[in-house]
């Protein structure tokens, strides 16, 4: 059997959220969100520009938020789908690299 035969059971509709650089203390930690509600998710806890009205592939200044709590100073950058490395609309949110940061804003 081929994997392309495996392949469709292992699609799902799931929007994930994962740390994409190395774990522990860096100067600089990205944590994606791809899915179909990756944007919408983004703009709910992301201050600054509505993130489903910018162009894809830009960058955007502002804060992670947690209710009225400032998390993080961060970039936010959106990639919309089809023309991203998932094929799925992106959210990549670029924070300081403090694993406590990283695990509040995950």
């Amino acid at each position: 059997m081929l994997f392309q035969d495996y392949a469709p059971s292992m699609i799902t509709d799931d929007t994930i959220v994962a740390l994409a650089t190395p774990p522990g203390k860096g100067a600089i930690a990205v944590i994606r969100l791809s899915g179909k509600e990756a944007i919408s998710i983004g703009d709910k806890i992301f201050k600054g520009k509505l993130l489903k009205d910018q162009p894809s592939h830009t960058m955007h200044l502002g804060h992670i938020m947690n209710g009225e709590e400032i998390i993080d100073e961060v970039i936010a950058s959106v990639f919309k789908a089809p023309h991203s490395y998932t094929k799925e609309d992106v959210v990549e949110i670029s924070c300081h690299g403090s694993p406590f940061i990283q695990q509040k804003i995950i």
